[in-house]
């Protein structure tokens, strides 16, 4: 490799690695508060909160990858520019289109590794993640029980237990269930015991009664039982229990779908297929970020204002590609037979950058014939 592409290669791979930092930190802060809020408010520990934050950061790094190319190859282009390095390096003859070799190998660089994250480690990680979620579902004492306190699950749902023994029976239990509207159910009993099943873990209840009371004519029924079984499943996040998420399934799964797991994961076949050709094209946005970038701050050529236009010409065009993006993926959802527009939008990005370089080798020449 010539010496020109290793210093350019350098210069884009120590930015971007900076870039990169900044905003996977910036995106972890956002979902670290989120979860925290959510996992210590559920009465889990600290240990718990690390290891969920861990198991998003494969998601987090692969969607920032493609910005941090961008943003590094801005900043060494406007770097080589104001330093003139650029001058010197077109004065030796060499064209726009042979000084975007480097930026080209670099966007494949980081495309590759984009790759990996969407194909591999993501789908790995998200699947352990579902499984701690799911885990942490079903600890329903730890997560809407607890002895001594009235305690609101759910809207229109209140819970107090006296005491939790150390076998996890519960003791003189409270519940009263107010979601249908028009409707209050009202249930007590001296003992009561979690239960696991296949739709989710249930509340069996002992020697109580059932009060109900209806608004409409304020009339108010009673039933004792001996025992009576409650779905306190649905009072727990409900969505991470029993199905199967698009994003923890192998590609090749999601481009030939069966049956089966598109039942188990809710989802219809074009939903899959934009999932799986959405690893694909998603990576090739950091060749169209290197490119676009590459090409809006070589448009300017040297100017002792600096590059202030180039750049904001470049973070416009970044904000189509991710809009187009984002279009494609939501018409690609509703029709299995448009799965191709999942590579417009870098394809464009592509498309763009082309034509931008284009464009500064056309102006040179013409500042040539006119000196």
């Amino acid at each position: 490799m010539p010496r020109f592409d290793r210093y350019m290669l350098s210069q884009l791979t120590i930015l971007f690695g900076f870039f990169g930092l900044v905003l996977v930190s910036l995106y972890w802060l956002n979902q670290a508060v989120k979860l925290f809020e959510r996992l210590i408010g559920d009465g889990q520990s600290a240990q718990v909160f690390l290891e969920f934050t861990a198991l998003t950061l494969p998601d987090i790094i692969g969607r920032v990858l493609p910005l941090a190319a961008f943003a590094g190859t801005v900043q060494v282009m406007n770097r080589m520019s104001n330093e003139s390095e650029l001058v010197v390096m077109q004065a030796t003859g060499l064209s726009p289109w042979r000084m975007a070799r480097p930026v080209l190998v670099f966007g494949l660089g980081v495309a590759v590794l984009a790759s990996v994250l969407s194909h591999g480690l993501v789908p790995a990680s998200q699947a352990q993640l579902a499984e701690r979620r799911a885990e942490i579902a079903r600890d329903v004492t730890s997560q809407v029980l607890s002895e001594g306190r009235f305690l609101h699950p759910a809207p229109g749902v209140t819970v107090y237990i006296r005491e939790i023994t150390p076998a996890s029976e519960l003791q003189d239990i409270f519940l009263s269930d107010a979601r249908e509207e028009g409707r209050q159910v009202t249930y007590t009993a001296k003992r009561a015991l979690l239960v696991d099943s296949a739709t989710g873990p249930k509340l069996v209840m002992f020697d109580g009664m059932a009060q109900s009371l209806s608004d409409e004519n304020g009339r108010l029924s009673t039933a004792r039982f001996a025992d009576f079984t409650y779905d306190i499943g649905a009072l727990v996040d409900s969505g991470t229990t029993g199905r199967t998420r698009l994003t923890t399934l192998p590609t090749l799964a999601l481009l030939s779908p069966s049956p089966a797991r598109l039942e188990a994961a809710r989802a219809t076949r074009a939903e899959a297929l934009q999932e799986g050709h959405e690893r694909f094209a998603g990576p090739l946005l950091a060749v169209a970020g290197a490119l676009v970038g590459y090409g809006a701050l070589l448009l300017g050529g040297f100017s002792r204002f600096g590059a202030g236009r180039q750049m904001v010409l470049g973070v416009v065009l970044l904000i189509a590609i991710h809009l187009l993006n984002n279009s494609a993926s939501d018409i690609a959802r509703r029709d299995a037979a448009l799965w191709p527009v999942t590579y417009l939008a870098p394809l464009a990005g592509m498309a763009m950058g082309t034509v931008l370089i284009a464009m500064s080798g056309r102006r040179r020449r013409l500042r040539g014939a006119m000196t």
